[in-house]
């Protein structure tokens, strides 16, 4: 893994990006901290143009995008418009709401959108990932629904943005998960998983403030040919630039090879 293949996920600092002012801001921060790319997500009603000029002139590679997931599902060609507009080949399905995985008409349907979205974003040289959160380690069908999507949409139609907490927290292995969608993880979020004495519950950590194998994560994420690791820290315990400033000095220290 280089420097320039870590990028900073834009939701951690969700508060700091309602205004194009707001995130004009931010990305000088997340700059100054060592960061040479960004995903963007979390940001307020601000026009596609407008973050790519942001981005550009901080000299941040915007790496991949959230889109809304009923986007995603119903018109994949404005999803093509948006990814275009800001310069970037890959965005990633975020969240199945409130999907009910207990219905397989439901689960039946999710599959078939997002097979149709890929194959469009495909035709048009963009990459569609499914982004996990635990949710997807529920079993469906004698096996995680992560699995099942892996088996059962084409791997030039779905990708995946694996999680590490996530994964950890549905009871999976980051590593394996990795190695299980060799191929198909251009994009890898590193988010690390501590617990809390005093809640008594798992707890978002900064990299290398956790429990998981990073070194192990990487280097599998490596074989299975990852593009982007990307730092994202949903809750943090303080400022969220300090957050990502420590994330990016352990990997930058610990992780990369140049």
């Amino acid at each position: 893994m280089k420097i320039s293949q870590v990028a900073a996920q834009l939701y951690t600092v969700r508060e700091f990006n309602k205004t194009a002012k707001d995130l004009a801001e931010t990305a000088r921060k997340i700059r100054a901290i060592g960061y040479q790319a960004v995903q963007i997500s979390g940001i307020g009603p601000i026009a596609y143009e407008e973050v790519r000029k942001i981005m550009e002139a901080e000299g941040l590679v915007i790496c991949a995008t959230h889109e809304r997931g009923d986007m995603i599902r119903k018109n994949p060609e404005e999803v093509i418009e948006r990814l275009k507009t800001i310069g970037t080949t890959h965005t990633a399905f975020p969240h199945p709401g409130d999907l009910d995985f207990s219905d397989p008409k439901a689960v039946q349907s999710l599959i078939a959108d997002l097979s149709h979205a890929g194959a469009v974003l495909k035709k048009e040289g963009l990459t569609l990932s499914y982004h996990n959160h635990a949710v997807e380690f529920v079993h469906f069908d004698g096996q995680p629904l992560l699995e099942v999507f892996r088996r059962e949409i084409p791997s030039e139609n779905l990708s995946f943005e694996l999680d590490t907490y996530w994964v950890q927290y549905g009871g999976g292995n980051p590593v394996e998960w990795c190695e299980r969608l060799a191929g198909r993880v251009p994009c890898l979020h590193l988010k690390d998983y501590g617990y809390s004495a005093t809640e008594h519950k798992p707890m978002f950590s900064e990299i290398g403030k956790g429990n998981l194998d990073f070194p192990a994560i990487i280097a599998a994420a490596e074989k299975s040919g990852c593009q982007w690791y990307i730092v994202e820290q949903d809750i943090c315990p303080g400022d969220p630039f300090d957050s990502l400033k420590i994330s990016f000095d352990y990997i930058q220290s610990k992780l990369v090879t140049a």
